[in-house]
């Protein structure tokens, strides 16, 4: 199965380098805010970014509907039973999508740090997003997440005064398993440490070598 989904992936890889898109595969725990940074980031930077959003669910289009809400193009997968997009959910999600050349489609995958971190969809990047209330102890706990990532998001930062979460133990847990990976500290509701992820979008490398000049379009004025 991961054997097919990796030709998948990367044909999908191939057919967003070819248009200049950029895909971010967003992943983490039911509740820690994935959609909540979509969307006031889509609401944020406006037409500075032309963006997409492919939502992966197991049931309802409640997420989907909070994006269509701000105005941007916004596809559903229900997955049922499966716990995770794959690549070929991918195809399927960017041919309904049919986004524009030199844009950004944001992937939303379901909710869980275990099966999500196995399949690669051909995403430019992969963005995990923790909440401070889940504990700080997540990298120990789902290594194979942290390790693709190369992005972590801190996400409800407003509420580190209330619970026990040490950022920099966090940062050291994750460093142990993936040396590389980069962190933003923010609160995607009261908008704290959003410039961060603005400028992250902005500026960041990847693995996909048209990532930066996808980004230059897409930010363009």
């Amino acid at each position: 199965m991961l054997q097919k989904n990796e030709l998948l992936a990367a044909r999908n890889r191939g057919w967003l380098e070819g248009r200049g898109i950029r895909a971010l595969n967003v992943m983490s725990s039911p509740g820690a805010g994935k959609t909540t940074l979509l969307v006031r980031t889509l609401a944020d930077l406006g037409e500075r970014l032309r963006a997409g959003v492919v939502e992966g669910d197991q049931e309802t289009s409640l997420d989907a509907d909070r994006i269509r809400a701000v105005g941007r193009p916004v596809v559903q997968i229900n997955t049922g039973a499966g716990c995770h997009l794959d690549a070929d959910m991918l195809r399927r999600g960017l041919d309904a999508l049919d986004p524009e050349t030199g844009c950004t489609v944001f992937i939303e995958n379901v909710g869980n740090l275990v099966c999500p971190a196995l399949f690669d969809l051909g995403e430019a990047a992969k963005v995990v997003v923790v909440s401070v209330t889940e504990g700080d102890d997540k990298p120990q706990k789902y290594p194979h997440m942290f390790r693709a990532a190369d992005l972590v998001i801190i996400n409800k930062s407003d509420l580190l005064p209330y619970v026990d979460f040490d950022v920099d133990r966090f940062q050291h847990r994750a460093r142990q398993i993936n040396p590389r990976t980069e962190f933003l500290v923010l609160s995607a509701t009261t908008g704290d440490g959003l410039a961060g992820w603005y400028d992250w979008l902005d500026g960041t490398s990847s693995r996909s070598s048209t990532l930066t000049e996808s980004l230059t379009d897409t930010l363009s004025p």
